[in-house]
């Protein structure tokens, strides 16, 4: 049997472990992959399922529902009137979701998208920056310029230089009449706190503010409501047959984990193609931040995919020193946990798909 962090994977493994792919991949494919990732591209707003206790989340299907038939009419963003004889706006509009984890905000972004004439776009921030940074911000202004609408999920606060290039971004989209949807999550705990975020959010792009509507979705986290706590750890041999089962690709954590800071996060999708499961042998608590980060858009690929997660060392859960659950980045650790361990609940058939 392979022994963690000491030898090579085990060549049982029907897939080629992650940590010894390196994917290309060209701007033309970063332009088209802008639609909802695959575990949200048959949601609409008739499949989420509002919760009785937060009145919030229903009224957000309804407003949703108005804006998407709001930015009907034929002709895409450079037209001046609407198919009835209304004048359209010469600057775009923008919604943006206010809420916790699980609530099901990307559920309703991704719902907005399919429902929307295009031509549109649907993007996480970070896969938008990189998209900026393959083909620059002037051209990344003109691959979207003629959209109707842009879908950013999950801005991002937490970088000054990626927020202003974001902001700049959007103001120049809005500025030519792409209307913008965005969202973004705030600590389930924090109550306090979480009502704070859509001011953060309206103060980083203050140019922009006046023309979003904030709208607030309540709730607890959908993934996990009702759950006990995350699954424990898989022994190494089980990881190995799981694996082996599902045809996924087995690796060591420390393997993976030197090998993404190989691989540009852009290709993380890449990365990913053609897997359908992965093990990781002998999970540990990270404490560099770098390291972490680069984890965090792993789990959101491997979340955005659907990929079942087997594991075996430290729990899901605990994938995250304290100390870094503690810091600047906490919300997008907060967010890594709850979908990797999705993913593995999952993975076991434990719970129903949870509403992003």
């Amino acid at each position: 049997m392979w022994v963690p962090r000491l030898g090579p994977v085990s060549e049982t493994a029907t897939q080629a472990p992650l940590s010894t792919r390196r994917p290309q991949v060209d701007a033309s494919r970063l332009v088209g992959e802008l639609v909802p990732p695959p575990r949200f591209d048959v949601v609409r707003f008739s499949t989420y399922r509002p919760d009785p206790a937060q009145p919030s989340q229903a009224a957000a299907v309804q407003r949703l529902q108005e804006y998407a038939a709001s930015l009907g009419g034929a002709g895409g963003a450079g037209c001046s009137r609407w198919p009835w004889g209304r004048r359209r706006s010469a600057t775009g509009s923008g919604v943006y979701l206010d809420g916790g984890f699980g609530v099901g905000k990307t559920h309703l972004l991704a719902s907005l998208w399919h429902e929307a004439p295009g031509p549109k776009a649907f993007g996480t921030f970070v896969e938008l920056t990189n998209l900026v940074g393959a083909l620059g911000f002037g051209q990344t202004v003109e691959a979207l310029r003629g959209h109707r609408l842009v879908c950013i999920d999950e801005f991002e606060l937490d970088d000054p230089g990626d927020t202003v290039l974001m902001s700049t971004l959007l103001a120049r989209l809005a500025e030519a009449g792409v209307s913008l949807a965005a969202t973004s999550n705030t600590l389930p705990e924090a109550l306090g706190e979480g009502r704070f975020a859509a001011d953060d959010f309206l103060r980083e792009i203050a140019a922009l503010s006046s023309r979003f509507e904030v709208l607030t979705v309540d709730g607890p986290d959908f993934r996990h409501r009702g759950l006990a706590g995350g699954p424990a750890p898989l022994s190494e041999a089980e990881v190995v047959a799981r694996v082996e089962a599902t045809g996924g690709a087995l690796d060591g954590f420390d393997e993976l984990l030197a090998h993404l800071a190989q691989v540009h996060p852009s290709r993380y999708g890449a990365l990913l193609d053609g897997v359908t499961s992965v093990g990781w042998q002998g999970v540990h608590t990270i404490e560099d931040q770098m390291v972490a980060l680069r984890l965090v858009v792993l789990a959101d690929r491997l979340y955005d995919r659907d990929v079942p997660v087997f594991s075996s060392g430290a729990p899901l859960g605990e994938v995250f020193s304290e100390e870094l659950l503690r810091g600047g980045y906490r919300k997008k650790y907060f967010r890594a946990v709850s979908r990797l361990t999705a993913l593995a609940r999952e993975a076991r058939g434990e719970v129903a798909h949870g509403q992003g």
